[in-house]
C-alpha cells in the first residue's frame, strides 16, 4: 500500500509549468505597477521581473537536494534532514497555516474573478460574495478530481498547461504587432521618477516571485515520479527557462499596451489586455485565463497534499493524513484536510496582502532548504549527489533570498509581523503536541477513535514501510 510512481518526465513538466503559469501573470502586474510609484517606470518593473531570474539557479539546487534526498515533502525533507525535527515542523505547521491554502486560495480567488468579469464590465470589479463562493465551489471540484483518480489530476493537469500558454502566445503576439506599428509611448522616458529605494524594491521582488511561485512544487512528490535521478533535473531545465521566456515577453507587452492608471484600475490585468487589443474575440482572454487559473489550481492542490502526507508520516500531524484510499491510492484525508483549509482562507479576499503573507513565509523556508544544501555540503562532503551545482548557486541564491526575508520587514510590519508571529506560534505546539512522548490519555483514545472512523469513511489504509 504505497502512492504508485505514475508521473513521467512530461507530467513532470505538466506540474512545474502549470502551477507556475497560474494566477501569478494575471494578478501580479497591477502590484507591480502599484509599486512602481516607489520603484520607477517599466523597466524598473521589467527589471523587478527580470530580477527573479535567480530562481533558475535556486531550482538547480533543489535539483540537488531532490535527486541526494529523494523523499516526498521538497522544503520539509530537506529541513528535517539537515537540521532536525523543529525546524522541519516549523516549515509544516507554516505550509498548513500560510503558504499551501493561501497559495491556492488566491489561485481559486483569480479563476473566480475572470469567470465573472464580462458579467459586470460595467463595475470596477464583481461582487466579493460571488467570487468568494465560486472559488469555494471549484476547489472543492478539484479536491474531488484529485481524490479520485491520480491519472486524472495528470491528465487535466496537461490539457490546462496547453491552455494557458496558448493564451500567453497571444498576448505576446498581440504586444508585438502593438510595439511594431509605432505605439511606444508607453516606454518614452523610462527613468523618470526611478526611486533606488532598497526596501520598496524588495517589496516590488515579492510581487514578481509571486509570479514564479510553485518551481519547487515537483520536489513535493518526487516518490510518485518515474526514475527521479533523471527526470526531476530534466522537467526542472525544461520548464524555467520556457517559464522565463514567456513571462518577460508577456510583460513587455502588458507595459507597451496598458499604461499605468490602467493597470493600477484592472483587476483583470489579461481581460483590459484582450479588451484593447483582441477586438471582438476580446472574450477569448477571459476563457483562457479561467483554464490557466484551473489547470494551476489543480497543480497546486495536487502536490501540496503530499507535504501534508508525508508530515503525517513522519508523526508531525495526526495518523489521519497518512491513509491511502486503497481502491484509487491516492491521500485522500490530507487532500480533504487541505481542501478545508483552502476554503477557510476565503475570510480574506484581498489578493495582494494573501501573496505578502505568502512570500515572506516562502522565502524564509526555502532560504533555510538552501542552508541546508550548503550544511549539507559542509557536514557530508562525501555523500553521493547525481547531481551537484557550482557552490555559487547556491551561496548567491541565499544572499537573495536573505535581502528578501529581512528588507520588506521595513515596508510591511503589520503582514510581516503575522507571519513572524503563526510562525512563533509553532514552537509550542511542537513541544506539546509532538516532541512530548507521554500524550493525555483522553487525546489519544480521541485521536484513535477519529483514525479509525476516517478509515472507514475514506476507505485509507497506512502506507506500508519498506526498509
Amino acid at each position: 500500500m504505497r502512492l504508485k510512481k505514475e508521473l513521467g518526465l512530461m507530467d513532470g513538466v505538466g506540474i512545474i509549468v502549470g502551477i507556475i503559469i497560474g494566477s501569478g501573470i494575471f494578478v501580479s502586474p497591477k502590484g507591480r505597477a502599484r509599486v512602481q510609484r516607489q520603484c520607477g517606470r517599466r523597466p524598473r518593473r521589467l527589471g523587478a521581473s527580470r530580477a527573479c531570474y535567480p530562481w533558475l539557479g535556486g531550482a538547480l539546487c533543489y535539483a540537488e537536494l531532490g535527486t541526494m534526498i529523494p523523499k516526498s515533502g521538497g522544503d520539509y525533507a530537506y529541513i528535517h534532514e539537515a537540521f532536525g525535527p523543529l525546524p522541519a515542523f516549523l516549515y509544516l505547521w507554516v505550509a498548513l497555516v500560510i503558504i499551501m491554502p493561501t497559495g491556492n486560495t488566491v489561485i481559486a480567488l483569480t479563476f473566480a474573478n475572470y469567470i465573472l468579469q464580462p458579467l459586470f464590465a460595467n463595475c470596477d470589479s464583481p461582487p466579493d460574495i460571488p467570487i468568494r463562493l465560486i472559488a469555494a465551489v471549484v476547489i472543492c471540484v478539484l479536491t474531488w478530481v484529485n481524490c479520485t483518480n491520480v491519472k486524472w489530476a495528470t491528465k487535466v493537469q496537461d490539457v490546462f498547461t496547453a491552455s494557458k500558454i496558448l493564451a500567453l502566445v497571444i498576448i505576446i503576439g498581440a504586444g508585438v504587432y502593438h510595439l511594431a506599428t509605432g505605439n511606444v509611448e508607453n516606454y518614452r522616458k523610462p527613468f523618470e521618477g526611478t526611486n533606488m529605494d532598497v526596501a520598496a524594491f524588495a517589496t516590488a521582488f515579492y510581487q514578481g516571485l509571486f509570479s514564479f511561485a510553485g518551481w519547487n512544487y515537483l520536489n513535493f512528490v518526487v516518490e510518485e515520479l518515474q526514475d527521479p535521478y533523471r527526470n526531476l533535473p530534466r522537467a526542472i531545465m525544461i520548464s524555467l527557462p520556457l517559464v522565463t521566456i514567456i513571462y518577460f515577453l508577456t510583460n513587455l507587452a502588458y507595459f507597451a499596451v496598458l499604461t499605468r492608471t490602467e493597470m493600477l484600475a484592472s483587476n483583470a490585468v489579461a481581460v483590459s489586455f484582450g479588451n484593447r487589443m483582441l477586438g471582438v474575440m476580446s472574450w477569448t482572454m477571459p476563457f483562457f485565463v479561467v483554464c490557466s487559473t484551473f489547470g494551476s489550481l489543480n497543480g497546486g492542490i495536487f502536490a501540496s497534499s503530499r507535504l501534508f502526507f508525508v508530515g503525517a508520516r513522519q508523526g508531525h500531524l495526526p495518523q489521519i493524513l497518512s491513509l491511502i484510499n486503497k481502491d484509487n491510492y491516492t491521500p485522500v484525508p490530507s487532500l480533504i484536510f487541505l481542501g478545508f483549509m483552502t476554503v477557510f482562507m476565503l475570510i480574506s479576499s484581498d489578493v495582494a496582502v494573501l501573496i505578502n503573507y505568502i512570500s515572506f513565509s516562502e522565502s524564509a523556508f526555502i532560504l533555510t532548504s538552501i542552508a541546508a544544501l550548503l550544511w549539507l555540503r559542509y557536514k557530508e562532503p562525501d555523500r553521493h549527489r547525481p547531481i551537484k551545482v557550482w557552490i555559487g548557486f547556491p551561496i548567491l541564491f541565499f544572499v537573495i533570498c536573505l535581502f528578501l526575508v529581512v528588507l520588506p520587514i521595513i515596508q510591511r510590519p503589520i503582514e510581516l509581523g503575522v507571519a513572524i508571529l503563526v510562525i512563533s506560534v509553532g514552537v509550542p505546539i511542537y513541544y506539546v503536541c509532538i516532541h512530548r512522548e507521554k500524550k493525555p490519555a483522553c487525546l489519544e483514545n480521541f485521536m484513535n477513535n477519529v483514525t479509525r472512523t476516517t478509515q472507514i469513511l475514506c476507505r485509507g489504509l497506512p502506507e506500508e514501510k519498506h526498509e
